[in-house]
């Protein structure tokens, strides 16, 4: 059987405990998967200043009518403190997503949560039925430490009282000269990035390598991070339909239809 990305090296960037699936795909079809994780996530502890607002927004759950989870990290980690402290889930409290993959992650932890079909950010959020009517409403926005305000500038326009649940911090990994060497400067066939901050992370990372890198295809999923790319300078940009190891794979193989559709992140 053909495996049509033999041959290729491709750059897989997601934090190290997201990235397997995706790695797992790419060597199904061939390609040798370069590892090479651009964000570090790390969850609030109790020595970090925002636990105990942290714990205090957890434990005022049942104040709130809606909660937005921004991502599958934040649903990951969200969900835990929500177990810890609400056995059974408080009545009343609608269940928001931005994303599928962040919708599915929730249902692992048996919450069921909203979210847009018609995209996979802030925006697509903001214009579903769900968020429209929202005057007087106190919303939680369940998140990584800094990040976007579009979402919760856009409630509070619309008159609702937006509190933040900050769950965890985004970093950049700390690599050697020798494994930044080993995985950019061997000639890359694509680089698969999903965040602007992932983004960032490499433009400081890759020093010296950057201009050769930038003439490579990047893989990103949305409208706003090729943007963000071409004013940067990269070369190639490629917009996946959306954030999923299977979009993001799917962009490489224009041609091809792959069948399942797993989104294990």
């Amino acid at each position: 059987m053909t495996k049509p990305l033999a041959g290729q090296r491709i750059l897989v960037t997601r934090p190290a405990h997201q990235a397997q699936y995706q790695i797992d795909q790419l060597t199904q079809l061939g390609a040798t998967a370069v590892s090479l994780p651009l964000l570090q996530i790390n969850a609030v502890t109790e020595d970090d200043p925002s636990y105990h607002p942290l714990k205090s927004r957890i434990l005022d759950l049942d104040l709130y009518h809606s909660v937005i989870f921004i991502s599958v990290n934040a649903a990951r980690i969200g969900a835990d403190w929500i177990d810890q402290y609400w056995p059974q889930l408080p009545l009343g409290v609608s269940w928001l997503a931005i994303g599928r993959r962040t919708t599915q992650a929730l249902a692992n932890y048996g919450i069921t949560a909203f979210h847009s079909e018609q995209g996979y950010d802030s925006e697509a959020l903001l214009a579903a039925t769900p968020l429209q009517a929202v005057d007087g409403r106190k919303i939680l926005i369940m998140r990584g430490q800094g990040g976007r305000e579009l979402l919760a500038d856009t409630l509070r326009q619309r008159g609702a009282e937006v509190d933040y649940a900050d769950l965890y911090q985004r970093s950049c990994p700390h690599y050697s000269e020798a494994q930044l060497n080993s995985a950019l400067t061997t000639p890359l066939d694509a680089l698969l990035v999903t965040s602007a901050q992932a983004l960032d992370n490499l433009q400081a990372l890759a020093g010296p390598r950057l201009v050769s890198l930038q003439h490579h295809p990047l893989i990103v999923p949305s409208e706003r991070i090729a943007s963000l790319a071409q004013q940067q300078s990269w070369q190639q940009v490629r917009v996946a339909e959306g954030p999923d190891d299977r979009a993001m794979i799917q962009a490489l193989l224009p041609d091809m239809d792959l069948e399942s559709d797993h989104e294990h992140n």
